[in-house]
Parts: structure tokens; sequence; C-alpha cells
């Protein structure tokens, strides 16, 4: 008899009525405490992130652990889920350390089959929003990338490490396996540095001397990263889609209200044909981010090139819709006091992050055997 062909996996990209629902509890959250104000004030202060909002968030809501089984603790929900959390942080360019704990940093221990053990009281804690954990890699590291950042030992210095700032473990890949590394104790220096996008900390992480805790030999550990950087590729789709949605709809919100010759000067055709265009980019990335974590709920086979074709379109677009919120609003939308400079620079450091669009062009090239010429 011959092998019947592996079935291949239908994406649903529409949102249920679960997921609405958990949209309308995040964004009220949000709206009440992470308005654009009180995100501006949080990115002139030494500490950005709001350690309260971050509780209800994690704890309150439970999205912390939407990725981790009842059993280990969490919610049992998926990636489509975590997903609609992604939008809505990006659509108000919140600071929180959701995508690098609660995604990568949870994708990675649970892919060590963590039930009883450090990996699995770990998980536990960051599900329930007790501790958040980082991925103690360059924020820029792609998902192909995984197994080259792993050389060395646990004595070592990573710069650029987004979240280490409010992260109370760092998981470290090294060549002998994974480590978890508590930022209170010895030997480890956490150094803040100067980021683009100041809602999204950068730090340089110093490891001399520290006791870390042997989660995975080096084999296991490997295939553990790639799949949270491959998570967290994957559902930072999500989280461009958020920028791009909202810098669309305060853009047409803008032009709508403001007047020239008597006019509103959303109504003069050049405009309008640019906002036209920057629409139909965005239910393009909407589709694009969708078919991604909808992929990686399934498991699908395919997933790994769902997630590029997401993170090669949607950087793009989150950049444009960014640049155009910025150009379209004039005056207003280069002062400080607007949060249109916060969208921007999102979307710019979004760009790199696991991976720049230029990185996943070649692995969509190499997965569909399309190599550019």
């Amino acid at each position: 008899m011959s092998a019947q062909p592996e079935t291949a996996h239908a994406p649903d990209l529409l949102y249920s009525e679960a997921e609405e629902d958990l949209r309308s509890a995040v964004r009220s959250l949000l709206t009440a405490r992470a308005d654009a104000p009180a995100v501006i004030a949080a990115t002139e202060s030494a500490t950005p992130y709001d350690q309260e909002l971050w509780a209800s968030l994690a704890s309150g809501i439970g999205a912390a652990g939407l990725l981790v089984p009842e059993k280990l603790g969490g919610q049992g929900a998926g990636h489509r889920e975590a997903a609609v959390v992604l939008e809505e942080l990006g659509r108000g360019v919140v600071p929180a350390p959701y995508l690098t704990s609660s995604v990568v940093a949870t994708e990675v221990l649970l892919a060590l089959d963590p039930l009883g053990g450090p990996a699995g009281e770990l998980l536990a804690d960051l599900a329930a929003g007790r501790r958040t954990a980082v991925l103690a890699l360059p924020f820029a590291t792609p998902p192909a990338g995984a197994r080259a950042a792993m050389a060395g030992g646990l004595e070592r210095t990573v710069t650029t490490v987004a979240d280490a700032a409010a992260a109370d473990v760092l998981l470290v890949p090294t060549a002998e396996g994974l480590y978890a590394v508590g930022t209170a104790g010895t030997g480890v220096t956490v150094e803040p540095l100067v980021p683009l996008d100041l809602t999204r900390p950068l730090a340089s992480v110093t490891l001399a001397g520290a006791a870390g805790a042997l989660l995975a030999e080096a084999g296991p550990a490997a295939v553990a990263v790639e799949r949270g950087l491959l998570s967290g590729a994957g559902l930072l789709a999500s989280e461009q889609l958020g920028i791009a949605e909202w810098c669309l709809t305060e853009t047409v919100r803008h032009t709508r209200e403001r007047h020239q010759f008597n006019r509103p000067v959303g109504s003069f055709q050049a405009l309008k044909h640019r906002m036209a265009q920057l629409w139909l980019e965005v239910v393009s990335a909407r589709a694009a981010a969708r078919n991604a974590a909808d992929a990686l709920a399934a498991g699908a086979p395919d997933a790994p090139l769902a997630v590029a074709v997401a993170q090669a379109y949607c950087s793009k677009v989150a950049v444009h819709a960014a640049e155009e919120c910025v150009q379209l609003h004039g005056g207003v939308g280069m002062t400080w006091e607007h949060p249109a400079h916060l969208y921007l620079k999102r979307a710019k450091a979004d760009s790199t992050a696991y991976g720049t669009p230029g990185r996943h062009h070649e692995t969509v090239a190499r997965l569909t055997e399309l190599p550019a010429p």
C-alpha cells in the first residue's frame, strides 16, 4: 500500500469569539492604564515598566500563561490567543516583557518537556506572573541562528538583550546546554543600554562567576532555543500588525479632522491614495500574521515558512505605516508630545528583531527552493 500524502494545514485567519473577548479585556486594561500620555511619561523615566500593569495583564487576565498547558499551571490556550495580546500591546506600544518572557522564554521551557524539575517550576512561575525570564541572546538573533549562538560557556557578555532589566531569570544557552541564572545573584551584571525604542529597553548582560541551574543538555537545548525564537518571530508579526493598525486608524482620524481650504485634508486625492494603499498593506499584513500564529498553534510542518513570510512582510508594513503616520500628521507628528515617534521607533526596532526582513526572505527562498538569481 502506498503512503498517503500528508494533509496540508488549512489556516484559519478569522478571530474566534473567545479571542475577541480576550482582545476586549486587554484593550480595556491598556486604555485605562497605558494610554499615550502614560507611555510617553514612562519612556522618559528610568523604569518604563509599570509593574502593577504587568501584574494585571500577566496574572489578572492570565495572559502570561496562555501558551502553557493547564497541567503545568497555565491557561491552556495557544499562539492565536497570545497573538491577540501582542496585537493590543503593539497598538499601544506598551513597555511590557510579554514577547520576551511569556512567548520566547516560555516556548523554550515548554520544548524541554518540563514536567517536574527546575524547568517545570520556572514555567509555572512564568505562567502565574510571579517571575519573568528572558533568553540571553541578542534581540536580533533569528531562528536559524540559534545553534550558532550557543557557542562558548556560561562566562560571557551578551549585548542588546531585550527586557533583561525587567527579568528575574536569564535563560543562557551555552555549548554545554541551557542554564537558568537569577539576575539578582552574584556574578550577574545587567547594564542598560540606550536603545532606539524606549518602550522595549535593551541591556548588556555580563556573567562572571555566576551560578546557574542546568535545564537541558546541548542537543535538546538547541532545539528548544530554536523553537522559542521561531515563536517569537512569528508572534512579533502580530505586534507589528497592531502598530500598523494604530498608525492607519490614527492617520485617518487626524486627516478627517484637520482642515485646509475649508476641507478635511483627508479628502485630498493624493492623501486618499496613500491611505488606501496603506489599508491594503495592513489587510495583507493581518493575513500573514494570523497565518503565522495559526500555523504555530497547530504545530504545522510549514510553520517556519509561515513565520518567515509574516516577518518578511509585516516588518516593512509596520515601518511604512509609522512613517506615513508621522508625515501625514504634519508638524504635530514630529513633536515629542505626540506618540507617533514611539510607533516609528518600535517599528524600526522590531524590523531587526529575530532576524531582518532580508534574512527572512532568504529563509523563504530556501524553504520554497526558489533561491535568488
